[in-house]
């Protein structure tokens, strides 16, 4: 591959997809500088409607941008559909949660005047978003920034800059700027000199905890820089009381393998009641082996696709050794399906008798199994991690759900439902180090624009009245 370039391959084939040159990031800095005054000057009304004409240019390009997004990612055709669709429903939903979260609020002060609150954009926003959801997930940082009157660069990962591309294709094609959004390509070190950036007000990011930590580290003694990072979880999924064995393996195998568990909200800890054991694994062991794992055309629609690329199938089957050399036991053994390209089966282990289980994100379909024999147990193996994004408890009674919500840390917490696919019209985000309490979707606006307040009068009016000698 020459210097300065970005090459894309599809997962799935092994084919070259895409290449473009690397950018400059002192360049698209500067740029984005002398842009954004125009910008922030513009209406309020007008942002929201040049953010509404992206929307429609996402429906115009649903199909060349889901396509494109299942070819970089390998997920299946079905799965990157709905990555399209929830770009389309950010953007109502960014523009009521802007309302919402950064209304503006005016009360009579009396003779001291009116106290008013209003908001202000931060400036030059610093995007970088994931391989997994190259659109989506972006999209929830992008639209609530200009809709807040700031201008972004953004720094697609550099496994997925294709469809990164395109989608800012769609907001040039609206009316936003190429200079209010700009699209920086590059690996790693472009990332980090761009957080590092003197000309950068803030970085919303989503990815590894890896690579949030070294952000807040690299910004820790500048505090004027807002910083949001949405990272990954060891989630945990806790399966209790309950008759419906079925449902409860259906909901287990959808948040542990779907999109071949590259979701920063995938199930990575099965925790299950000693007496709904058996039952329940032979049902998760008999449909995960019904899974269909393949190439994101394929007729019949596969379930799941590859992951990423070699390098994490790799990592992933190694990891899944080591859980087995540490005293685990295989319930279904990660498999990999061609030795040239990164398809996985997907892979359960039991882990209750491994003294010391890694507190690690596993990217991938690995799910690993505890045991418990009582609640508080239960309670205690959820919280034994220092992730905190999603939690879910499977059956049991409101009490047990009131005892879990209470208890469990996680900023997503549910209730017999799966941990992916959270609501966008809610906070998405975490603590430990799935987070820094800065949840984006319906919170992100949060991260977008800073409260300033003040007291207003039409004229000058004040009076000294004590602490003064007479005249």
């Amino acid at each position: 591959m020459p210097i300065g370039e970005i090459v894309s391959f599809e997962p799935a084939t092994g084919a070259e997809l895409w290449r473009g040159k690397v950018g400059d990031v002192d360049e698209c800095v500067a740029r984005a500088r002398r842009a954004w005054p125009a910008w922030a000057a513009q209406p309020h009304s007008t942002r929201i409607e040049l953010i509404r004409r992206f929307a429609n240019e996402v429906r115009k390009e649903a199909d060349k941008l889901a396509t494109m997004i299942a070819r970089e990612t390998g997920k299946p055709m079905w799965e990157a559909r709905g990555e399209v669709e929830s770009v389309v429903a950010r953007v109502e939903i960014s523009v009521r949660a802007y309302a919402d979260r950064t209304s503006q609020r005016k009360h009579d002060n009396g003779l001291s005047g009116v106290a008013s609150v209003r908001h202000k954009p931060h400036g030059v926003l610093a995007v970088l978003g994931p391989y997994n959801m190259p659109a989506d997930l972006p999209c929830g940082h992008i639209v609530p920034a200009l809709i807040a009157g700031n201008v972004v660069v953004f720094k697609p990962s550099e496994k997925a800059p294709a469809s990164g591309e395109l989608l800012a294709r769609c907001f040039h094609r609206a009316g936003v700027s190429a200079a209010a959004l700009q699209v920086l390509i590059g690996g790693p070190a472009h990332g980090q000199a761009l957080v590092a950036h003197d000309g950068i007000d803030g970085v919303l990011f989503t990815g590894s905890s890896h690579a949030g930590i070294a952000i807040n580290r690299k910004l820790a003694a500048n505090p004027g820089k807002i910083v949001a990072l949405e990272m990954g979880g060891n989630n945990p999924l806790v399966v209790w009381d309950t008759p419906k064995i079925a449902d409860a393996a259906a909901i287990v195998v959808q948040s542990a393998f779907t999109g071949a568990g590259q979701r920063c909200t995938a199930a990575r800890r099965l925790i299950v009641k000693s007496s709904l054991y058996d039952g329940l694994i032979e049902q998760v062991k008999r449909l995960a082996d019904r899974i269909i794992v393949g190439a994101p055309f394929d007729d019949p629609s596969p379930f799941m696709g590859p992951v990423i690329d070699n390098q994490t199938a790799d990592g992933l089957t190694e990891s899944f050794v080591y859980l087995l050399s540490s005293g685990g036991r295989a319930i279904k053994h990660m498999v990999r399906l061609n030795e040239d390209l990164p398809f996985l089966s997907p892979a359960i282990i039991d882990v209750t008798k491994v003294a010391e289980r890694p507190d690690i994100e596993l990217f991938g379909p690995l799910v690993q199994v505890v045991r418990v024999d009582d609640f508080d147990e239960a309670i205690a193996e959820a919280n034994a991690t220092r992730f905190g994004l999603v939690a879910a408890l499977v059956g049991g009674t409101p009490e047990h759900y009131n005892r879990f919500w209470a208890n469990v840390r996680a900023g997503v917490i549910n209730w017999n439902r799966p941990t992916i696919n959270p609501s966008a019209a809610a906070p998405i985000g975490g603590v430990g180090l799935s987070g820094n309490h800065r949840p984006a979707a319906f919170y992100a606006a949060d991260s977008c624009a800073y409260p300033v307040a003040s007291i207003e009068l039409n004229q000058p009016r004040l009076g000294i009245g004590i602490g003064l000698r007479d005249d």
